[in-house]
């Protein structure tokens, strides 16, 4: 019995392929859809203030921490702030980005090679949202006197970037599988000619 279950897992290989293929389709077009949205631009504000690779798209990303508003929350002046600041434009620009490499790696089986591109985006997206436990303060415990702040201890902010590291390894998964079935199918062709 033991042998039988085992050997059912390891038949898995196929079906982790697919559902890691479709998980990165759903997050990055369904994330790229709510960057659309207020407060999903407000939220990632701190994240982009403060990375030397994206600061430059906000008008006045040092200002942020006076502007912020909470998830959910309205305040007129700080949202006045966030679309002079080009907050709302960067948000739907990274959000066009998202969704597109979301369905390029939904294109794996009609288009292998345009699929490995939107995996290899999808890679280095993910370790551009890494880079941000390096560059944004707020992904750290901040020291309000507990014991317990700084590193290595994460903030709702923080765990969030973490769990990009999975999707760093998804993208390899992907990105390798559409690089075969590209391959294979120009052998194919070159041995049809």
């Amino acid at each position: 019995m033991k042998h039988f279950i085992i050997h059912q897992i390891a038949q898995l290989e196929n079906y982790a392929k697919v559902t890691v293929r479709f998980a990165i389709a759903v997050i990055f077009i369904w994330i790229g859809s709510l960057k659309f949205f207020a407060y999903e631009a407000d939220g990632i504000v701190p994240f982009v203030a403060n990375s030397p690779f994206m600061s430059f798209f906000y008008n006045a990303p040092k200002d942020y921490k006076t502007y912020q508003n909470k998830e959910g929350e309205f305040i007129a002046q700080n949202h006045e702030w966030n679309l002079q600041n080009n907050t709302y434009g960067f948000s739907k620009g990274l959000g066009i980005f998202l969704i597109g490499a979301g369905i390029l790696v939904a294109l794996h089986r009609v288009a292998p090679l345009w699929s490995m591109i939107g995996s290899i985006l999808i890679f280095f997206t993910t370790l551009g949202t890494l880079s941000f436990l390096i560059t944004t303060p707020e992904c750290w415990v901040p020291n309000l006197g507990d014991s317990d702040y700084g590193f290595p201890f994460l903030s709702g902010r923080g765990r969030l970037v973490i769990k990009d590291i999975a999707l760093l390894g998804c993208s390899l998964i992907t990105m390798s599988e559409s690089a075969k079935l590209y391959l294979r199918n120009n052998n194919i062709k070159k041995m049809q000619l």
